[in-house]
């Protein structure tokens, strides 16, 4: 792999084909500003290229695992206070332009961690506001500890969570969502849990079993299943065509390295080599 990015506000530590994701800003509850976006743009892009699924193999040529699962978490108190204040305050004095440019910045954090490859979990704790309640949006599996606060609190600015919206839209559903953006109220673990904000509540943060049952799966059929997710969102032809491209889907992964390893390894009764022993 190439070495990792110099960061100051995020850590990054890599053990064996986990990558370990931190928000290191607890003096200001891991509030978002523009370095820090910028730095974990840097990371998940960095961690999606070293990926199994973007190299097409377990292990590097010196037998370095590549990654296959991105945990992220933050420092101290909170999970993360949503954007910083510097920053909400600067966005009122800004262009239009640069209004803009700052919204593009935002969107490309998201989304980068919407399709990063690997599978994606979230340790959350203390309090997710607006941009913290986005990075949620996006992860694929995420536990909480009692007493988190989840927020789409933009409203309460007089602004709107437009930018987080797609993600946390397609995470809690069309009323769901609706409801809880005119509302910007902080939602509690309950509520998190029963729409599908969160996906397990754990005083401990314990991953274990969750990172234990990814590691087993093969890690392209992984990226694939968030690649034929999004197929499906997006789809806006007829069923036939929709079955035809299921169809297509499916001859491609059969015919893989990945799904023949793991057709064989069933039919010969042995782990698959994806899985360590």
């Amino acid at each position: 792999m190439k070495d990792k990015p110099n960061t100051s506000l995020i850590q990054l530590e890599i053990d064996g084909p986990v990558a370990r994701v931190t928000l290191a800003r607890p003096d200001k509850y891991n509030a978002l500003n523009v370095q820090m976006i910028s730095e974990l743009i840097e990371v998940f892009s960095w961690t999606a290229e070293n990926s199994v699924s973007s190299k097409g193999s377990i292990f590097t040529k010196d037998g370095t695992p590549y990654l296959r699962v991105l945990i992220l978490s933050g420092e101290g108190k909170h999970f993360c206070a949503g954007a910083d204040i510097n920053m909400m305050r600067d966005a009122g004095a800004n262009t239009p332009e640069e209004n803009r440019r700052d919204s593009e910045r935002l969107d490309s954090l998201f989304n980068t961690l919407w399709a990063h490859p690997c599978f994606t979990i979230g340790k959350i704790q203390g309090v997710a506001l607006g941009g913290g309640a986005g990075l949620i949006a996006c992860l694929d599996h995420v536990v909480c500890k009692p007493g988190v606060k989840i927020a789409l609190s933009e409203g309460k600015l007089g602004i709107l969570p437009a930018v987080i919206g797609p993600y946390v839209y397609r995470r809690m559903g069309s009323a769901n969502f609706r409801r809880h953006a005119m509302l910007a109220g902080r939602m509690d673990t309950d509520e998190a849990l029963r729409i599908g904000m969160v996906d397990s509540i754990d005083e401990s943060l314990d991953v274990s079993s969750i990172l234990s049952e990814i590691l087993t799966t093969g890690p392209c059929a992984v990226s694939a299943a968030k690649e034929l997710t999004l197929g499906f969102d997006r789809w806006d032809g007829d069923d036939e065509s929709l079955r035809r491209w299921t169809l297509d889907f499916t001859s491609r992964m059969r015919g893989s390295d990945e799904g023949q390893e793991g057709l064989s390894s069933f039919l010969e009764k042995r782990s698959a080599d994806w899985i360590e022993d």
